[in-house]
């Protein structure tokens, strides 16, 4: 018999009362005896930044590539020390403009050492950071400013101008701008004009000291609002308060501690996934929790690659369609080999999946192979990358099964949302019969799954397959001014995903639909986007290489279960 990785809490029943029948509740194996929460004596997320910095004052923190006229160089860091006193400044200065505990800062930019120094500077004086992008649809800057009640935003230097161009009617709300680098004489007139101020990262910094009285942080205040997008309608200001925010921290050190090694202070973390997503922001929350480096791309999708040989992580999160482009550029180089060492490297595939699939761990299904073939295939990575995570979307199952055999690392598929905090299910990284899969509930999440009769899913026959309910402790507290939107998710304390799963046998959850791509005919037939999509499925290959890796790199990543609209 396989080994089973989650455990029934209550039963299901059948349907109630006009209401759908209900599938078992279960959690993980490894939260058996309870789900984990958060020790008393955290309070805020800052702890973990704080912690660290006393462990750990010399390690190497953030990480950009040294650029010259003429070529980028290599990496030059941060320490810890370094950024804590920078966020110490900034928060202090953030006081100095009458920004308050529980009021909102904007942070609006690419992945960088300051958009990480503006989060920690939020945390350090208990305010809500909301990430700005404009990748929801037109005018979501300006709506996020104004929905959000945002009073101070940090913003890229050459975001600047989209900010100001609308502070005219932000200018009820927004009364400080901070680029991260310079600003122009011109631009500050331009704020001026409006009632705001606008500063370069220098100017801010002097304005901010060291010894000040940190405000005292809880639980239960709100860490940061993210915005996403609906089906319809403006975008959806979901709100995750301090609890949720670390206790999804400490889920991941959790799983990493129980089946893989976790993070620690030698370990470099690569940061190209948008920040203004909930799965970044987790994963380099939990890096700093360990004292990890975080070494951050160009934001270039030409250079991706070339930022990866140079920094050579030993964590990496990707979306499917970044993996996609790893695997196409490895069978490539294979192929181009000649007859022999493709034969050569087929066999070592074989033998390594052969043993994979018996249940071996990555290290020890073929040790030899590993040194002699795979060892040239894991420097797609840059060569020390042991931990890999992928999310956002679908990961292809061939895909999957190459990436397993070849890059030396255990992998993770998941599945999460911005209302779960991030991930909500995870893949045990070296277990292979998870593989097509999303994994079991992460440690603070219990999961059941609801009947969808229109769709001809049910939730407790011999295959249960319905709607992602889920209950715990990484949950979202609601879409920020929309009582009426949290009421249609979250029903009797169960937050409804809208995405179809399947339990496996061994208590893993496939997805397998998305619930509102059904829609309702006039005449009364119900109709799948999929079933329209699958018939021009064949367009999408049209599309180049450098399309879809910008798309998945630009836009909002897809969550699992959903599919391209390209």
């Amino acid at each position: 018999m396989p080994e089973v990785y989650t455990v029934k809490v209550e039963e299901g029943r059948l349907a109630t009362d006009g209401k759908p029948s209900v599938g078992p509740v279960y959690r993980s194996i490894y939260a058996k005896d309870g789900l984990l929460e958060v020790p008393s004596d955290f309070k805020s997320p800052w702890d973990f930044f704080r912690d660290s910095v006393k462990r750990n004052p010399n390690n190497n923190m953030l990480g950009r590539r040294q650029k010259t006229e003429s070529k980028l160089g290599s990496y030059t860091w941060l320490t810890y020390q370094d950024v804590y006193d920078a966020a110490m400044k900034m928060g202090s200065a953030i006081r100095s403009r009458g920004v308050n505990p529980g009021d909102r800062c904007g942070i609006y930019g690419s992945n960088c050492p300051e958009w990480i120094i503006a989060m920690e500077a939020c945390n350090s004086c208990a305010v809500s950071y909301v990430p700005l992008y404009d990748t929801l649809g037109p005018n979501a800057v300006e709506f996020i400013i104004n929905h959000a009640e945002v009073s101070i935003a940090f913003v890229q230097e050459k975001k600047i101008p989209s900010v100001l161009s609308c502070l005219a009617q932000c200018s009820s709300n927004l009364k400080t701008i901070v680029s991260f680098g310079s600003v122009s004489t011109t631009q500050k007139k331009e704020a001026e004009g409006h009632g705001a101020s606008c500063f370069s990262w220098g100017e801010f910094l002097q304005l901010g000291c060291l010894d000040w009285d940190l405000p005292s942080k809880k639980k239960t205040d709100i860490c940061t609002i993210m915005y996403t997008s609906g089906t319809t309608g403006d975008p959806k200001g979901v709100v995750i308060k301090n609890e949720a925010f670390m206790a999804e921290v400490l889920s991941v050190d959790h799983i990493i501690m129980l089946t893989d090694r976790v993070a620690g202070e030698d370990d470099v973390y690569f940061s190209f996934l948008p920040l203004a997503h909930v799965y970044d922001q987790i994963m380099e929350t939990y890096c700093i929790s360990k004292g990890s480096s975080i070494g951050f791309w160009q934001g270039d999708v030409r250079f991706l690659l070339e930022d990866i040989q140079e920094l050579k992580p030993t964590i990496f999160c990707g979306v499917p369609r970044v993996f996609d482009r790893i695997y196409a550029g490895i069978k490539s180089k294979v192929s181009s080999a000649g007859p022999l060492q493709s034969t050569l490297f087929q066999c070592a595939y074989n033998y390594k999946l052969k043993y994979l699939e018996k249940g071996l761990p990555q290290h020890k299904a073929a040790p030899l192979f590993d040194r002699l073939v795979f060892d040239k295939t894991k420097l797609a990575l840059g060569g020390r990358v042991r931990i890999l995570l992928s999310g956002a979307a679908p990961l292809p199952r061939h895909v999957e099964e190459f990436m397993r055999v070849t890059s030396g690392s255990t992998l993770s598929q998941g599945y999460g949302l911005t209302e779960s905090c991030a991930g909500c299910f995870t893949a045990i990284g070296d277990v292979y019969s998870m593989t097509g899969t999303v994994g079991v509930p992460m440690t603070t999440i219990e999961a059941r799954l609801e009947s969808v009769p229109e769709m001809g899913y049910d939730a407790l026959s011999n295959v249960p397959r319905g709607e992602i309910c889920l209950r715990g402790n990484t949950l979202f507290s609601g879409y920020h001014k929309r009582e009426d939107l949290t009421k249609e998710v979250m029903v009797d304390g169960w937050f409804h995903t809208g995405d179809i799963g399947e339990w496996q046998s061994n208590g893993a959850m496939k997805i397998i639909d998305r619930k509102k791509n059904i829609f309702k005919l006039s005449q009364g037939e119900y109709i799948a986007v999929e079933n329209i999509e699958n018939k021009f499925g064949c367009m999408e290959t049209a599309l180049s290489h450098s399309w879809w890796l910008l798309w998945s790199l630009k836009e909002k990543p897809l969550r699992i279960g959903q599919k391209s609209t390209i």
